[in-house]
């Protein structure tokens, strides 16, 4: 057989055929974003996908890294609240869509870790073969709850360091990014935030996030104090944070925005119009404007791509045939 065209490439890679970026390529990737970050560079933007098509929507606009959001999963794929209800079966088995769909750096949502130490060394194990670039945990009890709901509980400071250090040892990608998360500020102050952000670096954490800071006041207080260290603010839009620009954010010390809902929050807004459109008038003619066209939704998922594969692979196949 000949040798593949062209065409068949960017098929390839994202049948796992082809010459798509490995898992560490991609966290060595991530490192160098947040290593630039740290030397002034621009803040990393960071879109939260729900599914396959929101990754790779993401990635069609430019950016440069996806974050498997935990809410969205939960709202988007089970119908059901952040409130802790997701197994770590299911979000395995989102991981691994979602980095099949991109060849982005996937960071992932992994919620408390499911469990003491020891589950979440293999959460993190389990994570990290499905095609996690960067693992997020945080230190409230199981069941946890949205950072920006009301109500949370916290585990000691000492057992999120030791889960820390246990998720640590499992890895087996001395190149996956390690971020801890803490809801202290709900539960307490920004005091003790700090305190615990300072307590997951030594614990080996690689990026801090500071959940749900209230005012541009805390903000600064946490890009001062944690300087030095990649930190993440969480755009929620409604929700507990100030919401500011990317220069503002970048200003205050912040190197990684996370917007974790934006996309599915639009695709609600343009669904249920859509949905409203067909409801009242019974046709879809006057609303094709507003939508993706057939050419786009193809492009969007390779077809061309795929196409020239079935063609260059079926040739000798039907060659075969007739000559019987």
């Amino acid at each position: 057989m000949s040798a593949v065209p062209a065409p068949f490439e960017a098929a390839a890679t994202l049948v796992g055929v082809g010459p798509a970026p490995t898992p560490t390529s991609r966290r060595e990737r991530l490192r160098a974003l947040l290593a630039a970050s740290l030397r002034g560079g621009d803040a990393l933007v960071l879109p939260g996908a729900t599914d396959a098509l929101g990754v790779r929507l993401i990635e069609e606009a430019g950016f440069e890294a996806a974050y498997a959001t935990g809410a969205g999963l939960a709202n988007a794929q089970y119908g059901v609240p952040d409130i802790g209800l997701v197994s770590l079966g299911e979000v395995v088995d989102h991981v691994e869509r979602l980095a099949s769909a991109t060849h982005l750096p996937l960071v992932v949502d992994a919620d408390t870790g499911f469990g003491q130490p020891v589950m979440a060394m293999r959460a993190a194990r389990r994570l990290e073969r499905a095609g996690a670039a960067a693992l997020q945990l945080e230190d409230q009890e199981m069941p946890k709850r949205c950072g920006h709901f009301d109500h949370h509980a916290l585990i000691p400071t000492e057992h999120m360091q030791a889960k820390l250090v246990a998720v640590r040892q499992a890895l087996e990608d001395p190149a996956t990014v390690v971020i801890a998360r803490t809801d202290a500020r709900s539960v307490h102050d920004i005091e003790e935030a700090i305190r615990r952000g300072h307590a997951y670096v030594e614990a080996g954490a690689d990026v801090i996030f500071v959940e749900a800071p209230r005012t541009v006041e805390e903000l600064g207080r946490v890009g001062r104090e944690l300087a030095g260290v990649p930190l993440v603010v969480n755009v929620v839009e409604g929700g507990k944070t100030p919401q500011l620009s990317l220069a503002e954010y970048r200003d205050l010390g912040f190197g990684i925005v996370l917007f974790a809902n934006f996309l599915m929050r639009a695709a609600i807004r343009a669904g249920a119009e859509a949905l409203a459109h067909l409801r009242t008038t019974g046709e879809t003619a006057t609303y094709a404007g507003r939508i993706a066209s057939w050419e786009e939704r193809q492009a969007l998922f390779h077809l061309p791509e795929f196409s020239a594969a079935e063609a260059h692979f079926d040739a000798p196949t039907r060659a075969e045939v007739g000559a019987r």
